[in-house]
């Protein structure tokens, strides 16, 4: 009798181990299959981009039936682009909203987007994001172990200044605050400037110290940011298109059922199309917002400043086929 206790109690025990091993395994397994995807970018959330984020977020959650949801996380706070470009492709996050001309450093073609004075508007801009040269240009993200899902749009870029921007002239050896890129660079230059790259975060404090004279953005970025509050001068130059790109980890992607690509691809293609129907509208709402708030818009010399750009169209045509073939195909979309 003194004998069979001890071989009960290890019996039971060895069970209730057992029990406790299988639930903690289910547990930990329910906590992986239900973490959220993560998605990050560098922009505020009154922005576009981040609304673009929002309803790709809310369309996969109701086409998963809330087997994939997104967390969007704005403002650098996954860190900077090539940070958060770096975890993409490593899977450490999902998706990330990169600025097309940070894309442009892996794959130059992408810089056929920012031939100056290639687009009126936000509109014609939206219009040419499927021709085959936009299409190749997403395709040849993929040796960089991400997948370009698609294209989205901020505003048209002008400049925000100091003191009243009317002709090319009034910006020689301007500070300017650029992207960081070689064609912007090269644009600012030819007008005179001198191109400052500065994160998005230190352009209000740069201006109110005078470290700058004036930044080429976006309105939303304007409004956004609240950069009116300290340069009160904008100059409507329209000079480039803006966009970025959704991308995602090639790692994690070829890895999903051929139907899973399908649901985020759809999901993407119809918050896209939001984003550009929103950001049409934000452009006429925006420019009201910052005359109401005291800004006072010059009349520029539009044929002088286009007159700067041929030169930079030129040499960017010149220097890649796959943006040589994009103008073209921008030029025939937009002729008809």
């Amino acid at each position: 009798m003194g004998f069979n206790r001890p071989v009960r109690r290890s019996t039971a025990s060895r069970g209730i181990i057992v029990l406790s091993a299988l639930l903690f395994l289910t547990i930990c397994y329910g906590t992986v299959q239900a973490k959220s995807l993560m998605l990050g970018h560098t922009v505020p959330p009154t922005h576009v981009w981040h609304k673009v984020a929002i309803k790709f977020s809310e369309n996969l959650a109701a086409a998963s039936q809330d087997k994939m949801k997104i967390q969007v996380t704005p403002l650098s706070k996954l860190g900077n682009e090539p940070q958060m470009f770096s975890m993409v492709q490593s899977d450490a996050i999902a998706f990330s909203i990169l600025p097309v001309g940070f894309l442009s450093n892996r794959e130059e073609s992408l810089l056929g987007w920012f031939l100056p004075y290639q687009f009126h508007d936000v509109k014609e801009a939206g219009a040419v994001a499927s021709v085959p040269a936009a299409k190749q240009m997403l395709k040849n993200l993929e040796p960089h172990g991400v997948i370009g899902l698609g294209y989205m749009f901020a505003g048209m870029q002008h400049i925000l200044s100091m003191k009243a921007v009317v002709k090319p002239d009034d910006l020689v050896n301007k500070k300017v605050r650029s992207f960081p890129s070689p064609i912007f660079n090269d644009w600012l230059l030819g007008l005179g400037a001198a191109p400052t790259a500065l994160p998005l975060a230190e352009v209000a404090p740069s201006l109110s110290t005078n470290l700058l004279d004036a930044a080429a953005v976006d309105l939303d970025i304007i409004v956004g940011l609240k950069y009116h509050q300290q340069a009160k001068f904008l100059a409507l130059t329209n000079h480039m298109a803006f966009p970025a790109i959704l991308i995602t980890s090639k790692k994690w992607w070829d890895g999903l059922p051929q139907a899973d690509k399908d649901m985020i691809q759809k999901a993407y293609a119809d918050a896209e199309k939001f984003g550009l129907d929103s950001q049409i509208t934000a452009e006429v709402a925006n420019l009201e917002k910052l005359k109401q708030d005291g800004v006072t818009v010059t009349q520029i010399d539009m044929a002088a400043f286009k007159e700067k750009a041929i030169s930079v169209k030129e040499n960017y045509i010149a220097k890649n086929p796959l943006i040589k073939q994009f103008g073209n195909e921008v030029e025939g979309v937009l002729k008809k």
